[in-house]
């Protein structure tokens, strides 16, 4: 255990490309690490105590509503410790950082940040090293015993901090194995996930426009995941594959090919993806040299743009602009080959 405070953060997240396949098993989409932060501070303490700057008060390990998620990520470390035959002793964590804007939710952070944030924040306190594949497993372990039935990009992008392909899994077999399996085990088993960082050879800048709405509601997204079908998979699966191979390889044109395919599939897959500021955020690289399309659920939230040239990205900008569209964040992409 250490005896000093330990400071940590995890990073935010927002997909480039298969939004909706990627619920589905073996499916693949590649996400991007955005660096604004959350941080945990977690010092030692005569008894455990939580607090978040998202509430008013600190809590313990008496279950509490609000602080479930955390309290969770606290119980798997507990679990974890027992294996390397240490115990779970007194401390206080601060959580800070809300990843909102003017008080409304920005769309790039997730419960999964808060999870792995927890996770790497004890794991340092209680100076454990964790490979990222374990810290990847426990955030899943501890989201998936909370019912939590997301594609589990967001915790694979927020482990990495890095432009990751990510490949999903079963997440019901993962789920089924909690009760059959010892957390050892559960560890030791290969879940059938892929994780690997994009070595990405193409110059460009990349954007991330937000509409300052909420993206679309559960209830929408649970009407989205049954228009899936297998055309929509089996298209979303080549152009992701085809857009890592593009952007590996430093290929401008198969890179904006690939994009717009995506964004007309989601288009195509049911209407409330594209609101009428996102098919704005798409349109404002009309003959720029650049490509759009939105990102995560949709109906809100954010878009993403790759750009080529500075005059295309002060035109987006402006553009944007004129549609109530806010620059959230904006990164300079050095290809392998111009570094």
């Amino acid at each position: 255990m250490s005896e000093k405070i330990i400071k940590t953060t995890t990073c935010g997240k927002i997909y480039l490309a298969g939004e909706y396949a990627i619920l589905t098993p073996n499916q693949v989409a590649i996400i991007k690490d955005i660096p604004i932060y959350m941080t945990a501070q977690v010092y030692p303490s005569n008894d455990f105590r939580l607090s978040s700057d998202m509430f008013d008060y600190y809590v313990d390990l008496n279950d509490d509503d609000n602080y479930a998620l955390i309290q969770e990520s606290v119980k798997t470390m507990a679990s974890y410790l027992k294996l390397k035959n240490k115990t779970l002793t007194p401390f206080s964590i601060q959580v800070t950082g809300k990843m909102e804007k003017d008080g409304k939710k920005i769309g790039i952070g997730s419960s999964g940040s808060v999870t792995v944030l927890i996770l790497k924040a004890l794991s340092l306190f209680y100076q454990i090293n964790l490979t990222k594949e374990e810290l990847f497993k426990l955030a899943v372990y501890t989201l998936l015993k909370r019912g939590d039935n997301g594609s589990m990009g967001d915790v694979a992008c927020v482990v990495y901090e890095a432009l990751i392909y990510y490949r999903s899994f079963d997440r019901q077999r993962v789920k089924n194995w909690l009760f059959e399996m010892t957390l050892q085990e559960l560890l030791e088993k290969d879940w059938g996930f892929l994780i690997k960082p994009v070595n990405n050879s193409l110059s460009f800048t990349f954007l991330v426009g937000w509409t300052k709405q909420p993206s679309i509601s559960f209830q929408m997204i649970e009407k989205v995941k049954a228009s899936i079908d297998k055309i929509f998979l089996d298209s979303s699966k080549k152009e992701v594959d085809d857009l890592y191979i593009a952007l590996k390889t430093g290929h401008k044109e198969k890179t904006i090919k690939s994009l717009s395919t995506l964004g007309q599939l989601l288009e195509n897959l049911h209407p409330s993806i594209y609101s009428s500021q996102l098919k704005a955020l798409k349109n404002a690289t009309y003959q720029l040299d650049a490509v759009a399309k939105s990102s995560g659920a949709g109906g809100g939230d954010c878009g993403v743009a790759l750009v080529f040239d500075d005059r295309s990205r002060l035109e987006i900008i402006k553009r944007w602009k004129q549609e109530n569209i806010s620059l959230l964040y904006q990164e300079e992409m050095r290809g392998l080959h111009d570094k």
